[in-house]
């Protein structure tokens, strides 16, 4: 990589960060496959599907945003810049709430009916 070599307390931080995100992709990846094999089916036509499929596309984009996040900061430590800002954190974060949301709703409808 161009530039100076950073300090190597900073890499290792920056490879810490990187392996949390990719310990939380494979998380979602366990999950979207626990959805598939063990929910039973849900009041919702496909609803255990969709939840499913939600969750290991979800698991993939993380992985690769972990990386492409994991570069530009190397690369921002090397030349000295700013580290990059990102606002992919709090998204997931309002990903998983609009998420653990939508099957409190499901629990509800399938307790009523």
């Amino acid at each position: 990589m161009a530039g100076e070599k950073p300090d190597y307390r900073f890499s290792l931080a920056n490879e810490r960060t990187f392996l949390a995100w990719i310990r939380t992709a494979l998380a979602l990846l366990a999950g979207g496959l626990a959805c598939a094999q063990f929910l039973p089916p849900l009041p919702i036509a496909h609803l255990r599907e969709i939840i499913a499929v939600t969750l290991l596309l979800l698991g993939g984009v993380v992985a690769i945003r972990a990386v492409d996040h994991w570069a530009r900061t190397e690369k921002a430590m090397r030349m000295g810049t700013d580290l990059p800002k990102s606002r992919f954190p709090a998204i997931l974060a309002l990903l998983v709430a609009l998420g653990a949301a939508l099957l409190v709703l499901a629990v509800l409808i399938k307790a009523v009916t």
